[in-house]
């Protein structure tokens, strides 16, 4: 059995019980039943995805996917594909917004080589380089279904042995590749089902004719490669990305382990299209940061039925708005497990 299909196999459902006693505890603590909305939500949320009582996010794991894409060389971004690497240095330096809004955070920052075009060298750096980048998508398909399946399957062996070292209570996933929202707006196009004008956006902040141009590469490399809808692999193979198909991975391993992923925007939520289409089951261990100011994340989130925490206008990437969403979720965790009920307080339940 492959380490896809065991993976798949062992994601099942949201504790119950857990859930319950979480509900319970939370109509007994010292405020207005649902005054403190999303929180309580939340709070219930991680005790079935974690199967226990009271849940914890105390230890929290950011993954930070990088990979360079072939279609870069049709003027989709306005940043030069040698941006990739050097971003990367700067996540292992310390440097970028990820590393800041991490540490704000307290939570450690895996930065993941799925797909550079080059060679990173650096002792923190984890390499699972699938290739040098993917093939161009306007031309051809992005990498092979053997490609794709070793680049989920390499998701899921680093998230599964950070979780397993690390005991993580909460991971979030990120990206870095420059061109890269291009072959998430033609996953998403593919899986969705809309116009690939109502799914693409700006990016890096192109211009308009940019941006027409953006849209036509889409539409074309859904024309020319054909992905079949039904089936996330070869949607991911035609037109996805080493990262893409990494951070699927991630999420299938963080539902495997019982561990929420915060899904960060536009390329994460490429990622976790391809991972709910594969497990639909996982969909429930996934929790949405934010709404990305790119255009197709709502169509993302509505189609994995996600709720965003955030609303920031946020499109930089990387996990950063994982990374802000975190204090969010590890409040709710507080709430429940620090908040004193009505007879631990002696406050009359009646009041409220």
């Amino acid at each position: 059995m492959s380490l896809l299909s065991s993976t798949l196999g062992r994601i099942g459902a949201l504790s119950e019980e857990a859930m319950r006693k979480a509900e319970e505890r939370q109509a007994r603590l010292t405020k207005p039943p649902g005054s403190l909305g999303m929180l309580e939500w939340l709070s219930v949320r991680l005790a079935g995805i974690q199967g226990r009582f009271p849940p914890e996010a105390e230890r929290k794991v950011i993954f930070t996917l990088a990979a360079d894409h072939g279609v870069a060389e049709e003027g989709v971004s306005a940043f030069p594909r040698e941006v990739t690497k050097q971003m990367v240095l700067n996540f292992l330096g310390g440097g970028a917004a990820i590393n800041v809004l991490a540490r704000h955070a307290g939570a450690e920052v895996v930065v993941v080589d799925m797909g550079v075009a080059g060679d990173v060298e650096h002792e923190r750096l984890v390499s699972r380089k699938v290739g040098y980048g993917t093939g161009n998508i306007a031309k051809g398909p992005a990498m092979s279904r053997e490609e794709a399946v070793r680049a989920i399957e390499a998701g899921i062996e680093v998230a599964e042995r950070v979780i397993r070292e690390r005991g993580a209570h909460l991971i979030g996933v990120g990206d870095m590749g420059i061109g890269n929202t291009t072959p998430s707006a033609a996953v998403c196009a593919a899986i969705t089902r809309r116009a690939p004008e109502e799914v693409t956006g700006r990016g890096t902040g192109i211009d308009d004719a940019a941006w027409e141009r953006k849209v036509r590469v889409v539409r074309r490399a859904l024309e020319l490669n054909a992905p079949e809808p039904e089936d996330p692999v070869d949607v991911l193979a035609k037109v996805g990305g080493y990262e893409i198909g990494g951070i699927a991975g991630v999420i299938l391993a963080g539902a495997a382990n019982r561990v929420p992923v915060l899904i960060d925007g536009f390329i994460s939520g490429a990622g976790a299209l391809i991972a709910g289409e594969l497990s639909p089951a996982a969909r429930e261990y996934m929790l949405a940061s934010h709404l990305s100011a790119e255009p197709g994340h709502r169509v993302m989130l509505e189609h994995l039925g996600l709720k965003p925490l955030l609303n920031l206008n946020l499109r930089l990437g990387e996990g950063t708005g994982a990374a802000l969403a975190m204090g969010i979720v590890e409040a709710s965790v507080r709430v429940l497990r620090e908040m004193a009920t009505f007879d631990e307080a002696g406050v009359d339940e009646k009041i409220c």
